[in-house]
């Protein structure tokens, strides 16, 4: 699809592949348009989703020589790109082609490749170079094998004796949640515990769920914000949640996290239980080990919160205000969706008002974009 602006070509990539799973691509040529990119590119890196990025390049006799808009991509791309390769060879695409998709899925991130504008127009099999030994490009297949997600055994006994054990328990779930909705309500049901949702994990669970108390930050409620404080137990599922001030202080809580990455299991806050795992795989083996719970006091004091926290925001979805009130623009926006509408709003005062008035039911999504999107559910708490 054709864009008017590079910038746009790699946050459209980044939607595509947060909307689907799938990888997205987008392509710039060199300089300047290769530059534009890095704008959604980097809204790929911090919300952890598969782009590849294809960018042209100055015709490889002439690098070095100050030609006119050389910039040399792949050093610029160093820190966005999980995989950055330069082309010098045309018989190496097929094989760095695979390398570079295998390692933007199993990195959630992006992989670029840059082509020399002689390389570009040349023979796909072409081989211009005399080899000093004998050598042949690697022959791979376009095949990416998913990881398994299966926790250890002792682990997952591990955890559960913890979440046995606590009186007020809390969840926090975010976008590594997204595709196990079922499991996230079994386990509070069994624990009787509310739970937070990060503003990427907001499709987590339905917004009307008798078992979430909403977001967290500036874009979440403050029956959320209490639980925090008063939580004795954290699990937290598939969150790199970044805004440690708002999780419980050092020692209060003990904290359970599955997460799928071995780096952030603990990045965050001092994690009792590590779990890697994929969060559905986890969660589906941790349940038969709870002990459910009947009639949960801690539950229902949330619940009777977070019903003033609906009533609270629901006037001010006023009509009659002038000038419009944004709560009641989404509002009406919220009425008239289809329950398997998906929601994309920029960062800033804006995604506000979606947070808290567009509502999760269905099937709906809901997807924040901008360089910082990963960055707003953690701004300072303040009633609108």
């Amino acid at each position: 699809m054709l864009v008017h602006h590079e910038e746009a070509a790699a946050f459209m990539a980044t939607g595509y592949a947060k909307a689907t799973g799938r990888i997205g691509v987008c392509l710039a040529t060199s300089g300047p348009g290769g530059i534009h990119l890095l704008n959604g590119l980097y809204d790929a890196k911090l919300d952890h989703v598969p782009v590849l990025a294809i960018t042209g390049m100055q015709e490889t006799s002439v690098l070095g020589t100050g030609y006119q808009q050389e910039v040399h991509l792949d050093r610029l791309y160093a820190d966005v790109a999980e995989y950055n390769m330069m082309i010098t060879n045309p018989a190496q695409l097929p094989s760095l082609v695979d390398q570079a998709v295998r390692t933007a899925y199993a990195r959630r991130g992006v992989a670029h490749l840059t082509l020399p504008n002689d390389l570009q127009v040349a023979e796909a099999d072409a081989e211009p170079y005399a080899h000093v030994a004998p050598a042949r490009t690697p022959n791979t297949a376009p095949v990416y094998l998913q990881p398994p997600g299966i926790p250890r055994q002792e682990d997952v006994e591990w955890a559960a004796d913890v979440l046995n054990r606590a009186e007020r328990p809390a969840v926090l779930v975010g976008q590594g949640a997204l595709h196990a909705r079922r499991e996230v309500l079994a386990v509070a049901e069994a624990l009787g515990a509310p739970v937070v949702k990060t503003l990427p994990g907001k499709a987590v669970v339905p917004d009307d769920s008798p078992y979430t108390t909403g977001g967290i930050g500036l874009l979440g409620t403050r029956p959320s914000e209490e639980l925090m404080e008063e939580a004795d137990v954290l699990l937290m599922v598939g969150t790199n949640f970044p805004y440690s001030k708002f999780l419980p202080e050092p020692g209060r809580a003990r904290v359970v996290q599955f997460e799928a990455d071995p780096v952030r299991a603990g990045a965050r806050i001092a994690t009792d239980v590590p779990v890697v795992c994929d969060a559905r795989e986890g969660l589906a083996a941790l349940l038969p080990l709870l002990t459910r719970r009947g009639d949960s006091p801690h539950l229902a004091k949330y619940q009777k919160m977070m019903a003033k926290w609906r009533a609270d925001m629901k006037s001010l979805e006023n009509p009659g205000r002038d000038p419009v009130a944004p709560q009641y623009a989404v509002s009406v926006l919220d009425d008239l969706a289809a329950d398997d509408a998906i929601l994309t709003c920029d960062s800033g005062t804006v995604a506000t008002w979606a947070a808290r008035h567009w509502h999760i039911r269905g099937e709906r999504e809901f997807y924040l974009s901008g360089t910082l999107a990963s960055m707003a559910n953690g701004l300072p708490y303040a009633l609108a």
